[in-house]
């Protein structure tokens, strides 16, 4: 499988988030093919983004006991 290198910005705008909201993941390492090309960040086209936050309310009232 060839990958198929584009920036951050042409990334974030494929998968609907903001670019700050992208390189910040980057930066935490969130991404496998992400790489510093230069002064650049490119990342594989086909990477997926995995939102990795609790949306099913598990820990809604976790501080209430």
């Amino acid at each position: 499988m060839e990958e198929e290198l584009i920036s951050l910005a042409e990334y974030a705008k494929l998968h609907h988030r903001a670019l700050a909201t992208v390189r910040q993941k980057v930066l935490r390492g969130g991404f496998k093919t992400a790489r510093k090309i230069g002064r650049n960040w490119v990342i594989d086209k086909n990477e997926p983004y995995i939102d990795g936050r609790v949306k099913s309310g598990k820990y809604k009232n976790w501080r209430k006991k």
